[in-house]
């Protein structure tokens, strides 16, 4: 009896479901199986090496290689770049459009990431911004939103979204000492900003799906900065905002299928609160020890839970 033919009695008798079924046999026929993910994360990492590489080779000859032929080399690599995509892309459409090749995203990708080497060596060499070389940061934002929405990629949004965010900080720290207040504040309302932009372009239908990425990176920095509000001033505006957020967050996670922010909500609120709980208890006593086992146990299991709940539902 071969193998295929044990799966197929197993089956029969109800010892295997169809889906195990399927993914056992599929490996016993010895069937093709898609590679997809892993291609695109080799691309991924080859792109980011690529620019590594560059950059590394540029600090190390700058003084041989010369400020022309440096920057001649990365402008052909941009150029060359945004020549191969805008001669391929599609039809600009505010619904999602796929990718007219497979190493379309990555070339894109390319591009922007040479783009923000060449603005920093240039500004290095040259100083010709001086004091206000953070415009680069916004100048360059722009243009990967530009070409995020032109090209639908969300690999250049979310490096728009991370450049904005660096810009944003900078800028908010002129108006006084660069302090953790003025860093919190300043991811506060970025984060605010991201969600409500991302809630407004959803609105229009302006590239729905790329609202995922939008709040995604807006919780996250929105919860950094109100967590770190606890943690470093122990403030009780910051920890009601946490639990607040937190709230918002799991409910319309369960209420939209996002199990991410239902995590979001669980972890950070979590920390905030056994931080308050625990802070000023001495730690050579088994309270302490007690209650991170009790409570994190109770909070694996909420989460679990509610996973399960999300995946049923979908």
């Amino acid at each position: 009896m071969t193998s295929l033919e044990r799966l197929y009695r197993w089956k029969a008798a109800g010892a295997l479901s169809d889906t195990q079924f399927d993914s056992i046999a599929a490996v016993v026929r010895k069937d093709r199986f898609s590679v997809f993910f892993e291609l695109n994360a080799l691309l991924y990492l080859g792109v980011v090496s690529l620019v590594g590489g560059v950059g590394w080779v540029i600090q190390a000859y700058v003084s041989t290689l010369g400020d022309g032929a440096i920057v001649f080399g990365l402008t052909s690599i941009l150029l060359g770049s945004w020549y191969y995509c805008f001669s391929r892309t599609l039809p600009f459409s505010t619904a999602q459009v796929e990718s007219p090749s497979f190493a379309f995203d990555y070339v894109l990708y390319l591009g922007c990431l040479t783009l923000a080497v060449e603005l920093g060596y240039i500004e290095f060499r040259f100083h010709i911004m001086q004091t206000e070389w953070d415009y680069y940061l916004l100048a360059s934002a722009v243009v990967f939103f530009l070409l995020a929405y032109r090209f639908d990629n969300r690999f250049v949004l979310s490096l728009a979204l991370s450049t904005l965010a660096a810009w944003f900080g900078l800028r908010i720290s002129r108006f006084g000492f660069y302090t953790g207040e003025t860093l919190r504040r300043s991811g506060v309302a970025y984060g605010a900003l991201v969600i409500v932009a991302a809630l407004m372009l959803y609105r229009r239908g302006i590239k729905k799906h790329f609202t995922d990425t939008y709040v995604d990176i807006g919780a996250f920095v929105l919860f950094t900065s109100m967590l770190t509000g606890v943690l470093q001033d122990e403030s009780l505006v910051y920890l009601a905002g946490t639990i607040g957020l937190a709230a918002v967050a799991i409910a319309g996670g369960i209420r939209f299928n996002r199990f991410l922010f239902v995590v979001y909500g669980i972890v950070f609120s979590y920390i905030a609160i056994s931080y308050q709980f625990l802070h000023g208890i001495p730690w050579d006593s088994s309270g302490p020890l007690l209650y991170l086992v009790l409570s994190g146990s109770l909070v694996i299991v909420l989460t679990i839970g509610l996973a399960r709940r999300l995946g049923r539902a979908q």
